[in-house]
């Protein structure tokens, strides 16, 4: 059963390990052929948020058996509005950054290392100390002692789903909430006294502003995110770590990427993130 949940929690019913395995070697096997399928069989398919997360870490299990590394942190997904009207929700989900997938600023990747090229401009944390259960709930200020430094990031969201708008949350959870990747760029210890919700970020694309935004897009400030992140990790039995990078959600509208396209996201005093696709 998927680590933290309560006890007699059933995720599919009857055999629901056998159809956790199912599900999450499917959609490995997508991600490692660059393939896309409509949805998850229906025989196997996650049908609620519990049995998504519990696909999702066999997926997991599965990337990094095959291209090896560890996970490093966590995305953050639907935390801006235009995401939740995208896809149909009012809560956030997550996702996790794995380090075979975790690139330094300025990255160059491959085009056709995607199905789709979909480039979100977030704020992400890197944490100085845990978030265990015993300090739950957290808030605000109580998650900000915890970070070491903010750094601009650009994550890589690609599916594996060819309608992926008009698939379920928890089969998007399942695909470990579309992460494919994630640009770093350089951390700033010294951002106590920036406010973040005002902080504008500029998305250029070859040199031309495409897309704007602040961190106010991000459940009203990046911070909010953090908070979500740690109370549900803390509720699933689990907890964010020292070291953790958390990425926590779009702050512009989403850019869908074309091959050979420079992209800069542009976080004024904190600097720049940024990714050339080959």
């Amino acid at each position: 059963m998927l680590r933290g949940l309560p006890r007699g929690v059933s995720l599919f019913g009857e055999g629901h390990m056998d159809k956790i395995s199912k599900a999450a070697e499917f959609i490995a096997d997508l991600r490692f052929g660059l393939q896309q399928e409509s949805q998850i069989p229906e025989a196997f398919r996650p049908n609620d948020i519990a049995s998504g997360y519990a696909v999702q870490e066999g997926v997991v299990a599965r990337v990094l058996k095959k291209y090896g590394g560890r996970a490093v942190g966590y995305k953050v997904a639907c935390t801006n509005r235009l995401a939740q009207e995208l896809l149909g929700t009012d809560t956030p989900f997550y996702g996790r950054l794995l380090s075979p997938f975790v690139y330094q600023s300025p990255a160059r990747v491959s085009a056709k290392d995607f199905s789709m090229r979909l480039i979100e401009a977030e704020f992400s944390f890197q944490l100085a100390a845990g978030l265990p259960g015993e300090g739950a709930p957290y808030d605000r200020e109580s998650v900000a002692d915890a970070v070491a430094a903010v750094q601009p990031s650009i994550e890589l969201v690609d599916t594996r789903y060819t309608v992926w708008t008009k698939v379920p949350i928890p089969s998007l959870i399942a695909d470990n909430g579309c992460n494919s990747g994630w640009v770093r760029g350089n951390a700033t210890e010294a951002w106590r006294h920036i406010d973040l919700a005002s902080h504008e970020v500029r998305l250029r694309v070859n040199g031309a502003e495409k897309l704007s935004g602040s961190g106010a897009a991000v459940l009203g400030h990046p911070l909010n995110s953090l908070v979500w992140l740690a109370n549900t990790l803390c509720e699933q039995g689990k907890a964010l770590k020292a070291g953790d990078l958390v990425s926590t959600g779009v702050c512009t509208d989403i850019y869908l990427a074309e091959p050979q396209d420079h992209i800069i996201a542009d976080f004024g005093t904190l600097g720049t993130a940024e990714v050339s696709f080959l």
